[in-house]
C-alpha cells in the first residue's frame, strides 16, 4: 500500500477513535446518572453506546501496522450506516423532548458549553462526524481496491 494511503487510513481511523470515543464517554456519562423514567430513552441510549464501542474496538484493531487497509470497506459501510442510525436516533430523541433543547438539529446559537443542552448537540454532532469519517473510510477502500485491481491488470490465461 502507498505511503499516502496508509496515512490517510491512519488519519481516518484516528478521527473514527476520537469521535467514537467522545460518543461513549457523554452517553456513558448520561447512563450512568438514569435513575428513573420510561424505558425508551435508555434503549437509544444503549444502542448508541453499543455502536460507539465497536467502532472503538474496529477502529484499533485497524490501526494496528499489519491490519491497515482499506480491504475493510464492507464493514466501514455497515458501521457508518449504524453512525448515521444513531445519529437519527439522538436527533428524534431530542426533537421529541420537551424543553430548552428542542429544536432544529443544526441550530447553534444560544448553546452553553456546559449544559445539557450542549452535550447532546456535541453528542449529535459527534455521531454524525463518525458516520461521515466511516463512510469515507469505506469509500476511500473502494477507491483503493478499484485502483489496485486495475495496476494489475488481466489475470494470466484470461
Amino acid at each position: 500500500m502507498p505511503v499516502i494511503s496508509r496515512v490517510v487510513s491512519m488519519i481516518l481511523r484516528a478521527g473514527e477513535l476520537a469521535f467514537a470515543g467522545i460518543v461513549a464517554g457523554i452517553v456513558g456519562k448520561y447512563l450512568h446518572d438514569y435513575r428513573s423514567g420510561s424505558d425508551q430513552p435508555l434503549a437509544r441510549f444503549i444502542y448508541i453506546e453499543i455502536v460507539a464501542g465497536i467502532s472503538l474496538l474496529l477502529g484499533l484493531l485497524w490501526l494496528l501496522p499489519f491490519a491497515s487497509g482499506f480491504v475493510h470497506w464492507p464493514v466501514d459501510v455497515f458501521v457508518s450506516a449504524a453512525w448515521f442510525a444513531g445519529f437519527g436516533v439522538l436527533v428524534q430523541w431530542r426533537n421529541s423532548a420537551q424543553g430548552a433543547c428542542a429544536g432544529d438539529t443544526f441550530a447553534w446559537d444560544q448553546i452553553s458549553l456546559r449544559g445539557t443542552c450542549g452535550r447532546w448537540r456535541a453528542t449529535e454532532a459527534f455521531s454524525f462526524l463518525s458516520a461521515i469519517f466511516w463512510l469515507v473510510s469505506a469509500l476511500v477502500g473502494v477507491w483503493f481496491i478499484h485502483r489496485e485491481r486495475r495496476k494489475a491488470g488481466p489475470a494470466a490465461g484470461t
